[in-house]
């Protein structure tokens, strides 16, 4: 498959020809169907994932028990998912500000 993609902050362009196996048969896997699905998984990652993985720094935690992992990555989603309705942009930056002011992140929910 040929992909062309720009880069939204610095316009650029680039091209690439990638290469992909798939279990689905010939009339189930035409160019319109494996680009189907090769963009409905990049969405779920380059959203949700994507923010925990930038912002929150998922991709470097040290909690390996599954329970934990779940738990962390629910109360990561509740964050992400608060701060997108108090439409914060930058949940980062969000994050660092209410780190050093705890008791402001409470009374922001009233607790």
């Amino acid at each position: 498959m040929h992909r062309e993609s720009t880069y939204l902050k610095t316009s650029k362009k680039t091209e690439e020809t990638v290469y992909g196996i798939t279990s689905l048969t010939p009339p189930k896997a035409d160019q319109s169907q494996l680009l189907r699905l090769n963009r409905g998984h990049w969405s779920i990652e380059n959203s949700l994932h994507y923010v925990r993985d930038t912002a929150l720094d998922e991709d470097h935690s040290q909690i390996r028990t599954k329970n934990t992992s779940r738990v962390m990555a629910s109360l990561k989603n509740l964050v992400i998912g608060l701060f997108n309705w108090l439409k914060c942009p930058h949940i980062a930056k969000t994050l660092r500000h209410f780190a050093t002011k705890p008791f402001l992140a409470l009374q922001l929910l009233r607790l």
